[in-house]
């Protein structure tokens, strides 16, 4: 069900397969090569794009700053991704990149693995300290 700009409410399909392939194989290359950050907030920017071309606003500066934004996030995105097709359905079985953010020595949490595990620990005592705190502001003001 789709809500027009004028209110009209209407149901539609929109069919496409090959931009779905296309967009699932990219986003798996962009899941390897963007930063946390970004990787979250891209979908949220595509939405927001979305919309605003949806409702005929290609030429509005909203649009304009979002496409860049996008441009600008694409710099490091490249690479290539093996996808397997199958009854409908487009999965991605391998990905690589020369702009790969995974080091396999990082996360694999064996002897081998090039992390200093003890730095874990500060980072975790700071990470929880708001709420450590908050929490003990709440038990002492009931």
């Amino acid at each position: 069900m789709e809500n027009r700009l004028v209110g009209i409410k209407s149901r539609e399909i929109y069919e496409c397969p090959g931009a779905v392939t296309l967009l699932t194989a990219h986003k798996e290359i962009e899941d390897l090569t963007l930063v946390r950050e970004v990787a979250h907030f891209k979908p949220i920017i595509e939405n927001e794009l979305s919309n605003l071309i949806y409702n005929a606003l290609w030429f509005s500066p909203a649009t304009q700053a979002l496409i860049a934004y996008i441009k600008e996030t694409q710099k490091v995105v490249n690479g290539t991704a093996k996808v397997k097709l199958y009854k409908g359905s487009a999965q991605v079985v391998a990905r690589k990149s020369p702009n790969s953010l995974y080091d396999e020595n990082l996360a694999t949490y064996t002897s081998a693995d090039t992390f200093d595990q003890d730095a874990a620990v500060g980072f975790i005592k700071l990470w929880g300290l708001p709420t450590k705190v908050y929490s003990e502001v709440q038990k002492s003001a009931k």
